[in-house]
């Protein structure tokens, strides 16, 4: 397929077409298939996952692009996603954060506007909520009694379903791709349970469920059948409901109006994920598992997580385990505290967690911010280069081109001559000590001040070291034609056992990255 439609493209790039096809692979392996995602790789100067965690997990897929180095090394950086204000908040929220600011839409990264929702009366905040809610509900009865009317729905059940989601209830909403690893499944985990929660008359609440699954995702398909089928049962008409067709309109109803938004994903696979702030918009609270933007944006008081770290290896296991967190949570802290009134039955507690939600998650996760940050960590140093390196007829581009070529060639030309290390089997090395050491090589084809040489230090997991503790790059110390010396001296004041290192490799200030040239050779 790509020799179809792309066999021109070596030759405008004057190479082989073999070589253009190892552009998209990890490894020489013939049988490898090409990878859009390995090619941008190969071809960008910056490289950004979506989240801080998805970062971690990036670097741990691509780490073999860059042989010798450690995950937490590689030139890759994260801006996570953030969400446009003016499409997501409703009007009532937009109309009372103008009233902070008439500039506000212009200054949402100002932190002082967004903590001005701590001086709104409890009652103001609580309208607006209860109008959304009130929206939410009237939109899902025309929206289900259209449904199941062209389904050819019983009308009693149509009529039983109307009357019991016109009740008032605290509502929960989860809507998103019916992905498995979103394990909307979690809440049906215990459905005994899951009734006793939802059929309280004192505390009545309500789930909301909307998605769909990948047209060849049968197990996606499958949850979507499930739920479904629960909803209809007489112990969940009207507690559990699902609405198909899930589209813009509805999420806007759906993040807007319910009380709290529902995520439970399989860590760590959510890359980031928007729902969640799309609701922090509108004053919604999170429940979520600590993975992807909710890592960065959950604050005590303003939500609830379950913890990023998994217990146990088994995944039926640990879901077992959350669903079990989650019912607990469920009826031990959040329903309490949402029907926790006042006189006035306003939920004052509640509505604390609404304020700490606007002023100290909603403006880390606009669409503003994440554009400031990939102006201030990619573009601006890609506008920089770009201008640098067209100057002159790209005359730096061939500059650094040419450098590469002859370290490449004169590279396994390398030699140690000499090494001189602490040796830990005579005198162990105790806090205070100084770490001595000194490197010679014979460079025969290149400089000393192409050549970098440093000591990376590693605590030993089952006789490998996974991750460094320390990197230190040693100076030049002495040259004599092609041999070079390098040298260190490290205070050690950090107790436990290490194992260490040297690592030699190529250095050039013009590199964007170390790695953009990812030669290593380790001694």
């Amino acid at each position: 397929l790509l020799r179809r439609y792309l066999s021109h493209y070596p030759g405008h790039l004057n190479i082989k077409w073999e070589q253009f096809m190892q552009l998209g692979k990890l490894t020489e392996n013939p049988a490898e298939l090409f990878s859009m995602s390995v090619l941008a790789a190969r071809l960008s100067q910056e490289m950004n996952a979506v989240s801080r965690i998805h970062c971690r997990v990036t670097r741990d897929m691509f780490r073999s692009l860059y042989p010798g180095y450690y995950p937490a090394e590689l030139p890759i950086g994260y801006v996570t996603n953030g969400v446009h204000l003016p499409t997501w908040a409703s009007k009532s929220w937009q109309d009372l954060y103008t009233k902070f600011s008439r500039d506000f839409m212009d200054n949402q990264s100002d932190q002082s506007l967004w903590e001005k929702i701590r001086e709104v009366d409890d009652e103001i905040i609580w309208k607006i909520r209860t109008k959304q809610k009130r929206a939410l509900t009237d939109y899902l009865m025309l929206r289900l009694y259209g449904e199941m009317t062209r389904r050819n729905e019983d009308p009693k059940m149509i009529f039983r379903l109307r009357e019991a989601t016109r009740k008032q209830a605290m509502t929960f909403g989860f809507a998103r791709r019916f992905a498995t690893y979103k394990r909307a499944h979690l809440l049906f985990t215990n459905l005994p349970r899951l009734a006793k929660i939802v059929n309280s008359t004192k505390k009545p609440v309500r789930f909301i469920f909307a998605g769909k699954a990948h047209p060849k995702d049968k197990a996606g398909q499958d949850l979507i059948r499930k739920i479904y089928e629960i909803s209809k049962t007489p112990e969940f008409m009207g507690k559990i409901i699902f609405v198909e067709n899930y589209d813009i309109e509805l999420a806007q109803y759906l993040i807007q109006g319910v009380d709290v938004w529902l995520n439970m994903p399989t860590r760590p696979l959510e890359a980031s994920g928007t729902s969640g702030e799309k609701a922090v918009m509108n004053g919604v609270v999170n429940f979520s598992v600590l993975d992807g933007w909710w890592a960065e944006g959950y604050r005590q008081d303003a939500g609830w997580a379950l913890r990023e770290e998994t217990t146990y290896d088994n995944p039926q296991s640990q879901d077992e385990l959350d669903a079990e967190t989650i019912y607990t949570l469920l009826e031990e802290e959040i329903i309490p505290m949402y029907y926790d009134c006042n006189e006035k039955k306003i939920p004052v507690k509640w509505i604390g967690y609404i304020r700490n939600t606007i002023a100290g998650i909603a403006p880390h996760f606009t669409m503003k911010r994440q554009l400031d940050d990939y102006h201030e960590r990619f573009y601006k140093k890609l506008a920089h280069r770009s201008k640098a390196m067209n100057l002159h007829s790209y005359e730096l581009a061939r500059h650094i081109a040419s450098w590469k070529r002859n370290v490449l060639k004169g590279w396994n030309s390398i030699q140690v001559v000499s090494m001189e290390v602490p040796d830990s089997t005579q005198k162990p090395m105790i806090l205070g000590d100084t770490f001595k050491a000194e490197v010679v090589l014979d460079l025969k084809e290149l400089r000393g001040t192409e050549v970098g040489v440093e000591v990376v230090f590693g605590k030993k997991v089952n006789d490998e070291v996974n991750e460094p503790i320390l990197i230190e790059e040693m100076k030049l110390s002495r040259t004599n034609k092609s041999t070079v010396t390098y040298a260190c001296e490290i205070p050690f004041n950090q107790a436990g056992v290490y194992d260490f290192s040297f690592r030699i490799f190529p250095k050039n200030e013009l590199l964007p990255h170390r790695q953009d040239l990812s030669l290593v050779k380790w001694i």
